[in-house]
């Protein structure tokens, strides 16, 4: 926590500012120990007095880090678009200020939190331009380059780049031990420059690391900040296994007990029930690894116990988990579910991208949230799973959809409204898939019908070293015969293959129950998957119902779209810009559209981010349609739509929303993306297609997994116009129609042409 000040000169002159500048100062703690203690809109308040109080005395250290501690208590109560702005706010007075340390030192504050927020691109150059000031005024640099590895850690790039990513964050992280004063950010350079070694399986090369790990945790005194070190080194070396380094006693289970231990008699002497509790727990998972459950079990509760006094839930949803998995192991499986759901529950709670209240106790999604709900869902669904099992299952699926996009717009900004299928579409049934790390998963929920459930078991690929899943072996191997000037002996195979998978268990009660649409809750890399091109080996799927994808039933209102309902604001660029090539066929697009239903047409200059703000504020648009270059990925940074003088990133989609929420227009009822891709190399990119399909506000998304060709999108587009205007025709069935006539057209029979384009969202 920031606790920024300056000391004023002694004297009478000073007294009465000194006076206000320790109590500026006490403020500052109360507010770090209210957050601490779960008192968040409490903390908030101490800080905004805080910085009242810092502002009376002149000191603008102080009350820029009070500013930046509202941010913190602002994202500890989920309320990440206030913490933005106020980022925003705080980033344009540093622009306006000189050359200082006090520039220097908050621009570096601000930094990590941006970082914090999950604005990696906007952090690192932050950062750099600390970096930069801090090193044009001879100051030390330590921090701030521990700052940036971190976030060059955190971009991970999806192809290409990743092994180049880590040697660059280690390069960070050894730069700012060398050159730091301070041997608490020596230490903790160390220790993510070891964590970065073992999880990228580089072990030989910490041989050297381990001392000086061990020297500077033995020398520096005492500390919060020095118990997480050893609690996070501890861990660390669990992670190494039996095939880190043989030249150091150190990794011995005793050995990483007694680091724990005395991080916890630490944290006792120092009164710091937080460090105790985390540390307690962090003893427990060394147990649960030994296979010692009994002791396990005892300090997981008994750091559990620890934590919920506190009402500290960034800690205790850790031990919750740990908790079941240890009672898992035990075979008292109605304790471990009990144990996940309380997990689940307190995830629930925390919201948002789940960022601790103490930036030591950082949460990584797929590592420490998404398996909690994956090993309920498992858990639920072993043997043969009742009625009331396949229900919870169901809910924990979609709460894992929900929390995942949460994850990824890192904010709070989604709240389930669970409804059932029979409520939404009695011609519907909705196919839930989840991957298991043994299993695929379906559950299929039809209108006033039981739950049905079947499994498929799975390996893993033959590759060893990648250990890919069989699923994503076959999502690729699916992507490699969609480009119609490959041959291939077996193109469908793949096509087949997620058809026995996902649906064959399941045509009997599908044709039992005479439904006209299906609708997939996807999971991971399935969600990139063009479910209108699964083969039963005699045609595809498209062939024989309406599609649709949703992250769950958590839909606006369903409703009909209405002929009445037609007007259309087209958008797009066929000419080239920001380095992506020219759209030639977007013109013609724009005009065909126009033939056929009422257009609003912004092209090419006249596409710009203002105009589009202007004509929805002007005029209520049913149907926005953009044909434009843009990508989809699981990064929201790098999911946009591009403009002709910018882009338009995900998390500002929601901004075209608000104009039409205060003037009471309204919502969109569909959004057309008729030229996006999902990223190249991203195997769950497809997350930022549903990110953008919720941002919008639409009720309806048809978008393009793959940039597809001018004539064919040109075609299937005024098909799908033609055929919406229809009486009684769904979104769905419109879209099935065109896709069906590029399927049956001798130029465009392949998937390549008609399988990228997917509804997501309400499909009537």
């Amino acid at each position: 926590m920031l606790v920024l000040g300056t000391v004023p000169t002694p004297g009478s002159a000073h007294e009465r500012a000194n006076v206000d500048l320790v109590y500026a100062q006490t403020l500052n703690r109360q507010g770090n120990h209210q957050l601490e203690t779960g008192q968040a809109e409490a903390a908030l308040e101490t800080w905004r007095r805080a910085e009242a109080a810092y502002s009376a005395v002149g000191d603008k250290t102080g009350e820029l880090g009070s500013q930046l501690n509202q941010v913190q208590a602002l994202q500890t109560l989920g309320q990440y678009r206030r913490a933005r702005n106020l980022l925003e706010q705080i980033n344009a007075r540093l622009r306006s200020l000189p050359d200082s340390l006090l520039k220097a030192s908050s621009l570096r504050s601000l930094g990590i939190a941006l970082f914090r927020v999950g604005d990696l691109q906007e952090s690192y150059q932050v950062l750099q331009s600390s970096l930069q000031m801090s090193q044009r005024l001879n100051e030390e640099t330590g921090s701030t380059l521990l700052a940036l590895g971190n976030v060059v850690r955190a971009r991970k790039p999806h192809s290409g780049g990743v092994k180049t990513a880590s040697n660059s964050a280690i390069a960070l992280y050894q730069q700012a031990a060398a050159t730091t004063q301070d041997d608490l950010i020596r230490l903790q350079a160390h220790l993510n420059q070891f964590s970065l070694l073992v999880e990228n399986h580089q072990l030989p090369q910490t041989a050297s690391l381990l001392n000086e790990i061990e020297t500077l945790i033995r020398q520096l005194p005492p500390s919060r900040a020095v118990i997480y070190a050893q609690i996070n080194f501890a861990d660390s070396l669990m992670k190494a296994g039996s095939g880190a380094v043989q030249q150091t006693q150190l990794l011995t289970p005793s050995k990483i007990a007694q680091l724990l231990a005395n991080a916890v008699q630490q944290a006792r002497r120092l009164n710091d029930l937080r460090a105790e509790a985390y540390a307690l727990g962090q003893l427990g998972h060394l147990y649960e690894t030994s296979q010692q459950w009994v002791e396990a079990e005892q300090l997981t509760r008994k750091a559990l116990q620890m934590a919920r006094s506190m009402q500290a839930d960034d800690i205790a949803v850790s031990w919750q988990w740990q908790l079941g998995r240890i009672l898992k192991q035990q075979g008292r499986e109605v304790a471990a579910i009990a144990a996940y759901n309380q997990a689940v529950e307190t995830l629930s709670a925390l919201r948002g991208d789940l960022v601790a209240v103490n930036p030591e106790v950082q949460f990584s999604f797929r590592e420490q949230v998404e398996p909690i709900y994956r090993q309920l869902v498992q858990l639920l669904l072993e043997d043969n799973p009742t009625q009331a099992e396949l229900k919870q299952a169901r809910s924990v699926i979609e709460a894992l959809q929900l929390a995942e996009l949460n994850n990824f717009f890192r904010e709070a900004c989604l709240d389930a409204k669970p409804q059932q299928i029979d409520q939404v579409d009695p011609n519907a049934a909705v196919i839930y898939s989840i991957i298991l790390p043994d299993r695929l998963a379906v559950i299929l929920s039809r209108p006033n019908q039981p739950l049905r459930y079947h499994s498929t078991q799975l390996g893993t690929s033959a590759n060893a070293r990648t250990q890919t899943s069989r699923v994503d072996q076959v999502f690729d191997d699916l992507f490699a015969t969609l480009n119609p000037f490959v041959t291939s002996q077996t193109p469908l195979q793949p096509h087949q293959q997620l058809y026995d998978w996902l649906i064959r268990p399941l045509e009997a009660d599908l044709a039992k129950s005479q439904v006209k649409s299906l609708v997939f809750v996807m999971d991971g890399v399935l969600r990139g998957v063009p479910v209108a091109a699964l083969h039963d080996g005699r045609q595809y799927l498209i062939e024989k119902y309406s599609l649709a994808l949703t992250p769950g039933l958590q839909l606006l209102p369903p409703r009909s779209l209405a002929s009445a309902q037609f007007g259309t604001l087209a958008g797009g660029l066929s000419e080239a810009r920001q380095g992506f090539s020219a759209l030639p066929g977007v013109a013609q697009e724009m005009q065909q559209i126009a033939a056929v239903v009422p257009t609003n047409i912004l092209l090419n200059q006249a596409f710009t981010r203002t105009q589009l703000t202007n004509k929805l504020e002007t005029a209520s648009f049913p149907i926005v349609h953009l044909a434009t270059h843009g990508q989809f990925s699981s990064q929201a940074e790098n999911t946009f739509l591009l403009t002709w003088d910018g882009q338009i990133k995900v998390n500002d989609l929601d901004q075209l929303l608000e104009v039409r929420e205060r003037q009471n227009r309204q919502p969109i009822e569909l959004l057309i993306l008729s030229a996006c891709q999902t990223a190249t190399g991203d195997r769950r990119a497809a997350l930022g297609l549903a990110g953008v399909a919720i941002r919008s506000g639409a009720r309806s998304t048809i978008a393009t997994l793959w940039s597809v060709q001018d004539n064919s999108t040109t075609e299937l587009i005024t098909q799908f116009y033609n055929h919406l205007k229809q009486p009684n025709m769904t979104r769905a069935e419109a879209l099935r129609q065109a896709q069906l006539s590029l399927l049956r057209s001798p130029d465009y029979q392949h998937p390549y042409y008609w399988a990228p384009f997917v509804l997501i969202g309400n499909w009537r």
